[in-house]
């Protein structure tokens, strides 16, 4: 059975009562499932480095980054909920993605630059989870190992098989139609990275409170001379922060996130986003902030870079094999939040360019064990399984693709969360030029691109440390 459009739309007799005033399905969505979906974009694996971010910046440094950076994100992703609607941002006309909201506000070739930005945003972020889930799931392997042979055993394990196991699970997640269906996997993923961080935090308490070894810490962080050499020191403190300025951010899929939100005259949709981000970004600080100083404190200026994949735990090992595994499922759930906006934009711009066309804009019933009828669409099919293979292969290419995320970071961090935010601000309010509001928000933009700038330079130095470690690659000077 073939039919267009969306089955879901006619099921219930009356079109009118499951579609929305732009004629779309209607929205089902709330500021709590908004919240997990944030909570699963943010607060990923990278909370567990977060130890060693502070121990570059010390209890000063640290603590003043996570606090400064929670802060700009949250004021940004606020603007940014305004311009979901336009010229109105309660009664206007809907922006359903990023893209769009550029366009309705800025025009012109910044809509080609927001694209470029956060499209290669998004595909980065899905390769390197990727890399992640299966270093992860290494670790469960690895820290069986270490307890059965002890922990000066090489417990060598190959990623490559668990990034085709990843691989294999996301083709079928990817058949998720859209961002409103994911609900229940955002759940789920925030679960995860809630578990692994209390966890993370639960070893690093005992840890501290056993002081059975020298640890130390500093105002300033790690010591010259000491820790490290100077031209170390200054490197890694501009990587730390450029780590701290990325870890926030969830810009690149807020309009995606808010076009979920069902709409109300009580509480239209920019009041529930600003709520949803008020409660993703406040749990994120939270959680940054304890794993960070407790991991600092527990650790000291030797704290490795993830305090359970890198290994600063080994006991008790099925405690360390739960929260790794809980990682690898967290992951499952966020490659989907970040994959989604791409998958979406990909298949409404092919059905626009080929309206006619059965393939991209027909929808086949199937009829699944347990679940029921399911329709799939062959292009959605086609399109998403090659995506996910292709993430796959590159992650399987380059082990090393961390480090040149941080560069799509720090070149996606300066437009995506803080000058296109700003820039619609601007001119959704017809805020004069040279007016004090305005020199203070172009003051904070041109800060956060010297942030994106000097993240990029330890980016790249990173990057080339990671090719000249890399034995098929090695670059010979």
């Amino acid at each position: 059975m073939f039919v267009e459009k969306i089955p879901g739309d006619y099921e219930n007799g009356d079109v009118n009562k499951n579609l929305d005033d732009d004629v779309r399905v209607k929205r089902t969505g709330t500021w709590i499932t908004a919240s997990a979906h944030i909570i699963t974009a943010v607060i990923g694996s990278g909370v567990l480095s977060l130890a060693w971010a502070v121990a570059q910046l010390g209890w000063v440094g640290g603590p003043a980054a996570l606090v400064v950076f929670s802060f700009i994100t949250y004021f940004t992703s606020t603007l940014l909920a305004d311009a979901y609607r336009a010229p109105d941002p309660v009664r206007g006309q809907r922006n359903y993605t990023y893209m769009d909201a550029v366009r309705a506000y800025l025009g012109g070739r910044k809509v080609q630059l927001c694209g470029l930005a956060q499209y290669m945003n998004l595909t980065g972020i899905t390769i390197g989870y990727t890399i992640t889930s299966s270093i992860s799931m290494v670790a469960v392997k690895r820290s069986n190992c270490f307890h059965k042979h002890g922990h000066q055993a090489k417990c060598e394990t190959s990623n490559y098989p668990f990034m085709v196991i990843f691989g294999c699970i996301q083709i079928v997640l990817s058949q998720i139609p859209n961002f409103a269906k994911l609900s229940w996997l955002s759940i789920i993923a925030s679960v995860m990275s809630f578990a692994y961080s209390f966890i993370g935090l639960g070893l690093s308490i005992a840890k501290v409170a056993g002081g059975e070894e020298d640890v130390r810490t500093t105002l300033t962080g790690v010591i010259v001379g000491v820790d490290v050499s100077g031209s170390e020191k200054v490197w890694r403190t501009l990587q730390a922060i450029g780590d701290i300025a990325f870890a926030y951010s969830f810009s690149n899929v807020l309009i995606e996130i808010q076009d979920t939100i069902k709409w109300s005259p009580v509480v239209p949709e920019n009041k529930s986003m600003k709520r949803a981000t008020a409660i993703g970004v406040s749990t994120t600080i939270i959680f940054y902030l304890l794993c960070g100083l407790v991991g600092y404190a527990a650790f000291g200026n030797d704290a490795p870079g993830n305090f359970l994949t890198g290994f600063g735990f080994y006991e008790p090992f099925w405690l360390i094999d739960f929260a790794n595994i809980c990682i690898a499922i967290h992951l499952l759930g966020a490659y989907q939040v970040f994959a989604q906006p791409l998958f979406g934009f990909v298949e409404g711009w092919c059905s626009r360019r080929w309206p006619g066309n059965r393939f991209f804009t027909s929808e086949q019933a199937v009829r699944v064990p347990f679940y029921g009828v399911y329709y799939i669409n062959l292009f959605r099919l086609v399109w998403r399984t090659t995506y996910v293979i292709v993430t796959a292969f590159v992650a399987m290419l380059f082990p090393f693709f961390n480090n040149f995320l941080g560069l799509i970071g720090a070149g996606s961090f300066w437009p995506l969360v803080v000058y296109f935010p700003i820039e619609i601000h601007i001119a959704q309010t017809k805020m004069a030029k040279f007016s004090f509001k305005w020199m203070w928000l172009k003051i904070l933009t041109w800060a956060c691109l010297i942030v994106s700038l000097i993240a990029a330079a330890a980016s790249v130095q990173g990057l080339i440390q990671s090719l000249q470690a890399y034995k098929p690659f090695q670059l010979q000077y």
